[in-house]
């Protein structure tokens, strides 16, 4: 299996437990999930690889229901994917330019560059940019984010944490286009609009969707979409250029995600149906 191919797998089976067993239940049979994700072109090996290293982490907990194996999330597992939703479901929504900034600095000892590397990943996904050596910058309604960041790590007393205004003489665009990838950002969002705009068009105008087809689809453009947001640091509408491609492919998202959630969720139904009364299929 590929690098590539394992990380899919991952992703895909991380948005299967948001977007669908959370909808069952938060429980899920292995038998009927294996099958639902070899529609997906996931094998058996590689969802029963991906389980295993999510019991490692803490996301599943092996629950047999009547004669049925299966898995059920977490609290931890909740708690992540709840967090998450508010970033896939409802994008970063654009900061407030008069609500200033949060600067995060930091100093840590060679002795925990672990931690240092840590913190730089957790600012990062955070949607904090670069502005310089161990420098990091976020619309201000990250700082609290930023602290609990920074004391999970025990770094309390190597950071600092700023509030304030912008009052500097260069071009606040052009320094924000430089401490993120705001043009690759963009381009994605761009790629999204592309790629999904004909197929949500095409499903308007059916009357009809095929269930198996809409599983495939709406598991695929969340999959597909859910990385975006979590690259987008939010930051405030008139800081961006102005054809900024976010609002557009927010809506295509929600349109998508309305025209196919229903049949989707009842065609991933039929691998509950039965379920504790049918043995696990190895």
């Amino acid at each position: 299996m590929t690098a590539d191919h394992a990380h899919r797998s991952r992703t895909l089976i991380v948005t299967f437990l948001g977007s669908v067993v959370r909808e069952m239940g938060g429980w899920m049979p292995i038998a009927g999930t294996i099958d639902l994700m070899g529609e997906l072109g996931v094998d058996a090996p590689s969802v029963r690889t991906a389980v295993f290293r999510l019991k490692r982490r803490d996301w599943l907990s092996a629950e047999t229901r009547g004669r049925a194996r299966g898995y059920r999330l977490t609290e931890r597992a909740l708690s992540v994917l709840a967090q998450g939703d508010e970033v896939i479901w409802h994008a970063r929504r654009p900061a407030d330019l008069a609500d200033g900034w949060c600067i995060v600095n930091f100093s840590v000892p060679e002795s925990d560059r672990s931690k240092r590397y840590k913190l730089r990943t957790h600012l990062s996904n955070l949607g904090f940019g670069n502005v310089g050596t161990a420098m990091w910058l976020a619309p201000a309604r990250m700082r609290t984010a930023a602290e609990e960041a920074i004391a999970n790590l025990g770094l309390d007393k190597h950071a600092a944490v700023f509030v304030g205004d912008y009052v500097g003489t260069q071009d606040l665009t052009s320094l924000l286009y430089e401490s993120w990838d705001l043009a690759g950002i963009d381009a994605s969002y761009r790629d999204f609009v592309q790629h999904y705009t004909q197929l949500a068009s095409r499903l308007e105008t059916d009357e009809w969707i095929e269930p198996r087809q809409a599983f495939t689809r709406y598991l695929g453009v969340i999959d597909a979409w859910r990385r975006l947001p979590f690259r987008d640091p939010g930051l405030p509408r008139e800081v961006l250029a102005e054809d900024w491609n976010a609002p557009a492919a927010v809506a295509l998202f929600e349109r998508l995600t309305h025209l196919l959630q229903q049949p989707a969720l009842r065609y991933a139904a039929g691998a509950w149906d039965g379920a504790a009364d049918a043995p696990d299929r190895r």
